[in-house]
C-alpha cells in the first residue's frame, strides 16, 4: 500500500463525501481508470456546482438546467478544477456512480472494476496545465496503489453512443509520453 492512501483516501486530495457511492461487488478487482470531464451549469467554471451535486445538495439553486439534474444520483472519485485543485467524493476502494451504462474490452459495468477522475471543462476547449500537473502523478499513484490498473480511458470508450467527454481536446498524448497504459477502446 502506497503511503499516498489510507482506507480509498487519497492524501493530496480534499474529501467531500458523497452518499452516491457502495462497496464494489466481490471479485471485481480495480482495473481501470475513467477520465470525464463535467462543468456545472454547462460550459461555466467555478460555481462549486459539482461538489453539490456529488452530495445531492444541487437543489438549492435558482439555474433551471440544474433544478433539472438535481435529482440525479451521481458521482465520481476525483474531481480536478481548472486550478489544478483536487477533491475526492468516493473512497477508491468503494464504488463510484461515474460511468452509467457502459462496456469495456466486453466487460459491463465499469463502474464495478474503475475509478472515476472528472476534469472541470467541456467538450469543446484544452483542460490547463494546472490540471493535467494534479492528474498525473494522481494517475501514477493510483496505478502504483493499485497494480491491477491495466487501462486508462475516456468516458466515450466505454459508452460511445451515449457520452463524448473527455472530449478531443483532452491530450492523451501526455498519458501515453508518461508511461500510463492508455488504452482508449478504438
Amino acid at each position: 500500500m502506497s503511503p499516498k492512501f489510507s482506507h480509498g483516501l487519497y492524501h493530496d486530495a480534499c474529501y467531500l463525501p458523497s452518499p452516491n457511492a457502495e462497496a464494489r461487488p466481490q471479485n471485481h478487482e480495480i482495473s481501470l481508470i475513467v477520465i470525464h470531464n463535467i462543468s456545472l451549469p454547462p460550459f461555466e467554471y467555478g460555481s462549486g456546482c459539482v461538489d453539490l451535486l456529488f452530495q445531492n445538495q444541487l437543489h438549492h439553486h435558482e439555474n433551471a438546467f440544474l433544478q433539472s439534474i438535481a435529482h440525479l444520483r451521481v458521482s465520481s472519485h476525483f474531481l480536478i478544477e481548472r486550478t489544478g485543485t483536487l477533491k475526492q467524493f468516493v473512497p477508491t476502494s468503494d464504488m463510484a456512480y461515474h460511468a452509467g451504462v457502459s462496456s469495456f474490452n466486453g466487460q459491463e459495468k465499469c463502474n464495478y472494476f474503475s475509478i472515476g477522475i472528472e476534469l472541470e471543462g467541456c467538450d469543446f476547449e484544452p483542460f490547463t496545465e494546472n490540471q493535467y500537473d494534479t492528474l498525473l502523478p494522481l494517475l501514477q499513484d493510483l496505478i502504483h496503489e493499485y497494480p491491477s490498473i491495466k487501462a486508462i480511458c475516456g468516458h466515450m470508450d466505454i459508452a460511445p453512443n451515449r457520452k463524448t467527454d473527455p472530449g478531443h481536446f483532452f491530450d492523451w498524448q501526455r498519458l501515453i509520453d508518461a508511461g500510463l497504459p492508455v488504452d482508449r477502446n478504438d
